[in-house]
């Protein structure tokens, strides 16, 4: 794999005395991780209505799905390699920030509309939703409006 193949995105958060953050576990492919502080990168063909989601845990655990619309045929995303999360041990003990290494190979060559998100758990169970954009009303990450990001091929 060369860097062509591949996306490296850095959540960063700021608050980590507050923040729920799963225990280190095997990174392997794992359902649920949005119930809990969790990280999600969207990927959409600028034409058509299929997409991909990617989810990673601070706990390295990951999940991958294909959709074929909005919510629609979903189904698991067979990855190449398994994406790496990491976790940047900054001196600042209020700033977290995760680094995340997905391989692209699996997909055809872009570009893509890119969403970022987050689920941010606090201590204490309150939890926020996190995007580049938000459609109007509630927290929706799969709408067409979170993709306000182009991941460009860089060949």
């Amino acid at each position: 794999m060369d860097d062509a193949d591949e996306a490296l995105f850095t959540f960063v958060v700021r608050g980590c005395d507050r923040l729920v953050v799963p225990g280190p576990a095997m990174p392997t492919r794992t359902d649920g991780l949005w119930a809990t502080t969790c990280f999600e990168a969207f990927l959409r063909p600028p034409v058509g209505d299929a997409y991909q989601e990617y989810n990673f845990s601070p706990s390295g655990a990951w999940a991958a799905y294909g959709f074929t619309g909005n919510r629609r045929g979903m189904r698991e995303l067979a990855l190449v390699a398994d994406p790496f999360i990491g976790r940047d041990e900054d001196a600042d003990p209020d700033v977290c920030a995760w680094h995340v290494d997905l391989d692209l190979t699996h997909l055809p060559a872009g570009p893509f509309r890119l969403a970022l998100s987050a689920v941010i758990e606090e201590v204490g169970g309150r939890k926020s939703y996190w995007a580049l954009a938000h459609p109007p009303g509630a927290p929706d990450f799969h709408h067409l409006d979170c993709f306000a990001a182009e991941l460009a091929p860089t060949t």
